[in-house]
């Protein structure tokens, strides 16, 4: 196989990878969600808040099914929640703050707004978990004999 057959091979892999965690994630996001809109119809909390508190659940569902099924990670569960958690809590923050803006100034009905958020902090997600989170060390290879 030349390379860039290989290239595109590896592309696609890539591709169905990212799909995968997306499909995957979708339960979580099911989740988040379900909290969001109990929360803000049930008139406990606004929407910013409500969004918050769904995605602290939507990551618990997340962390369990990216961790087994998606990148078969084999680290132990102190590294890998403690990875997984900073790159899940930098992506609450984008969350809130987008959240905040979208629902605040810009005055877009909560639930159209929570999916442009999800949808844009997709990449952000997956791309920390595989190449941090998740990510197997690389075996060290023995200084070269001269």
């Amino acid at each position: 196989m030349n390379e860039a057959a290989m290239r595109w091979a590896a592309l696609a892999a890539r591709g169905r990878h990212i799909l995968l965690f997306a499909a995957l994630g979708s339960v979580g996001t099911l989740a988040q969600y379900a909290v969001l809109i109990a929360l803000v119809q049930g008139g406990v909390t606004g929407p910013v808040a409500s969004s918050c508190a769904g995605f602290v659940v939507g990551g618990l569902v997340n962390y369990q099914l990216g961790r087994r099924l998606v990148f078969r990670s084999v680290k132990p569960h102190r590294e890998a929640l403690a990875k997984f958690f900073t790159v899940a809590g930098i992506g609450l923050g984008l969350n809130a703050l987008l959240m905040a803006l979208l629902t605040g100034p810009l005055a877009a009905p909560y639930l159209p707004a929570q999916i442009l958020v999800t949808g844009l902090l997709v990449l952000w997600h997956y791309a920390g978990n595989a190449l941090w989170t998740f990510r197997a060390a690389r075996p060290v290879e023995p200084p070269k004999q001269v």
